[in-house]
């Protein structure tokens, strides 16, 4: 592998930007990356026992001498970390100690779908002073996370989301292994106090931005490494809006898994990151004293998310050659004979949704039914011409396909709006196999944007049964209406 050229900021086509011109078709699109190694760590096997509650917690997400805010997370500190060998059986016994009823997600993860998160769907909401507990082994390494499903723009709003790191893709160790995750909060700077988390502009249009952009709960922090070293990553974006074109500065840096999933390495120059994705970047780290950043360009003056010092005597100077992680278990889509399906990413006409207007007119039972957590008065966004939720997640709607199980599917998803669409498919993770305007590897992933007028490829196995949420990531778009699922059987 030749030496990666230091970070640089490029932009291309205003889709996802990566280096590497040898990887890239004459579109602009890979025609796929160089083979991973299989895997040679054996698998770990037992059972990881936590506990954590959901509550409101204090922080100072502005700086240590400025007003705190109330919170919610899953533990003291933000973002509660979970880290497990893969082979092991994670089994989590939660409590809910908020004043309202909430679940947990549980993001990228390929596991059963009774576990899958989904109130209404495919678990009773966990109500306020009540337990449920949750227990699977995860088949894949990787970087992963976890947050609410109902009520999602407010409770992941103050916090509540979590991450998970599943180890075991390795095929040498590296230097360092970073979490960084990347959100905003709607704070008024002057008090802490929460401002609205979601406005009528900022859910017909791109979202509402929050006023604090922070990267592990604090304004560019400064994060210190081992000097000259190989150091991993984990970019995490869990904001509910922001979308960052994401590069590194005075380092060089690369590309080594996408969601979770690895991939031949690749120089990162820019990459387009939006809510919900993730991005495992290995960096070499700054020399004794010297200092690199992580910046975002996608905005109107670049924003600096953190800082990396280098510390330590500092390694022996050598070409910046990554370590490229091993090959997972994903299945493969077989695309001779795929059934194919085609989802359409649209507005939606304007209004109330036709159960809110119901339960306004005075019908008892209606009104009793409703859930104000899981309801959307307004219906903005739609997926083939369908809008959910349609006033509430607990009168749930015909599924948008019902596949056959084992089968492969190649679905075409297309943006018929003037804004970004991070796209999640619960349960599945998806072979990326071509877009219209983004320049990227083919990949492995569970999200993936779709940029104004776009068209993306996948393409999955339906391996298991159930009923498997799809929606936007952007989550004002998702609570007014761009939401559906699929049905395995």
């Amino acid at each position: 592998m030749s030496r990666f050229l230091p970070s640089r900021r490029t932009l291309l086509g205003g889709g996802l930007a990566v280096a590497g011109a040898a990887l890239l078709s004459a579109r602009g699109f890979a025609k796929g990356p160089a083979a991973l190694s299989a895997r040679t760590v054996r698998p770990a096997s037992g059972e990881k026992k936590v506990s954590f509650s959901a509550a409101e917690r204090s922080l100072k997400l502005m700086g240590a001498d400025r007003p705190e805010s109330r919170v919610w997370t899953y533990a003291d500190e933000p973002f509660h970390l979970i880290r497990l060998r893969q082979g092991e059986t994670l089994a989590v016994d939660f409590e809910n100690r908020l004043p309202e009823h909430t679940s947990i997600h549980w993001h990228g993860l390929r596991i059963p779908n009774d576990q899958d998160g989904v109130p209404y769907m495919t678990q009773p909401p966990v109500k306020p002073g009540e337990k449920h507990a949750y227990r699977f082994t995860p088949p894949d390494a990787g970087t992963f996370w976890f947050h609410p499903h109902c009520d999602t723009v407010a409770q992941l709003g103050r916090g509540l989301a979590g991450v998970m790191v599943v180890e075991g893709d390795e095929t040498k160790p590296y230097d360092a292994d970073v979490v960084l995750v990347l959100k905003d909060w709607r704070l008024d700077e002057a008090t802490g106090e929460w401002l609205p988390f979601s406005t009528t502009r900022g859910a017909l249009r791109a979202g509402t931005f929050g006023t604090v952009r922070t990267a592990n709960a604090e304004i560019a922090p400064k994060i210190r490494l081992p000097a000259g070293g190989d150091c991993r990553i984990r970019i995490l974006n869990l904001d509910s809006t922001r979308v960052g074109d994401l590069s590194f500065e005075g380092m060089e840096a690369a590309v080594v898994a996408i969601d979770g999933n690895p991939v031949s390495p690749f120089p990162l120059k820019e990459w387009r990151l939006g809510p919900a994705m993730r991005l495992d970047v290995v960096v070499r780290a700054p020399a004794p004293g010297a200092e690199g950043t992580l910046v975002d360009y996608f905005s109107a003056k670049p924003v600096t998310l953190a800082t990396f010092a280098g510390e330590g005597e500092g390694k022996r100077p050598s070409a910046f050659d990554p370590a490229p992680l091993s090959k997972g278990d994903i299945p493969e889509p077989k695309l001779k004979g795929a059934g194919r399906l085609k989802f359409a990413f649209a507005t939606a006409a304007g209004g109330k949704s036709a159960l809110a207007a119901s339960a306004e007119g005075g019908d008892a039972l209606d009104k009793a039914l409703l859930d104000s957590l899981c309801a959307s008065d307004k219906v903005n966004w739609s997926i083939n011409g369908e809008s959910w939720p349609a006033g509430d997640h607990s009168r749930v709607p015909p599924p948008l396909f019902t596949l056959r199980q084992g089968r492969t599917y190649v679905a075409e998803l297309t943006n018929e709006t003037p804004h970004v669409h991070p796209i999640h498919l619960h349960g599945f993770t998806f072979k990326v196999l071509s877009s219209t305007r983004a320049g990227a590897p083919v990949h492995f992933a569970d999200t993936v944007l779709l940029t104004p007028k776009d068209r993306i490829t996948i393409a999955f196995v339906a391996d298991r049964p159930g009923d498997w949420m799809v929606h936007c990531h952007l989550i004002e778009h998702q609570d007014t209406g761009m939401m559906g699922y699929v049905k395995v059987v």
